[in-house]
């Protein structure tokens, strides 16, 4: 019996978490077209990692430890994407190309993407809502003080936990 309970406990958790993170995105029509987007790229592309290595590039040497869905929270609202974590840096790129203003006036689409350098982090915060425990929140701290808040994981304590291993293999 308490096998059981144990395997509701964690459906339901992981129900909870899924619910969580779709709710964070501004529809539910298009966080659904962004989650398959994504499913459909990830196919294509042989996997998350061969994913990072075309978007970001990989050093000699380095390895991927985590690709987690999650949002990045920018002024203009929470874009949902995926945080790579590897032994060099740490990168977010959109699900979806956002649309833009160029300097030459004209509107441009194209991903959303950050690389911070892991030599670059100054901290990492952890932080949950206060009304709601379930919504845990990473805020990464660069050195020259920029902020970076990344939410909505779907298994957070792998993200901070690869996160901690990539900035102590770093030292």
């Amino acid at each position: 019996m308490e096998q059981k309970e144990a395997t509701s406990r964690k459906s339901s958790s992981f129900a909870c978490r899924i619910h969580e993170h779709v709710k964070l995105g501004p529809k539910l029509s298009e966080t659904l077209k962004g989650k398959l987007s994504l499913g459909a790229r990830i196919i294509q592309e042989g996997g998350r990692g061969n994913i990072f290595k075309h978007i970001f590039g990989m050093q000699e040497g380095e390895q991927l430890l985590k690709a987690s869905q999650c949002y990045l929270y920018t002024t203009a609202g929470p874009i949902a994407g995926v945080l790579f974590i590897s032994t060099k840096k740490v990168a977010f790129c959109s699900e979806r190309p956002i649309t833009f203003s160029s300097a030459a006036g004209e509107l441009v689409r194209s991903p959303y993407k950050v690389l911070i350098p892991i030599g670059k982090i100054k901290e990492v915060n952890e932080g949950q809502n206060v009304n709601n425990t379930e919504q845990k929140y990473l805020e990464i701290v660069t050195q020259d003080a920029s902020e970076f808040w990344f939410m909505g994981f779907l298994r957070y304590e792998k993200a901070f936990r690869n996160l901690q291993k990539a900035i102590s293999m770093s030292i």
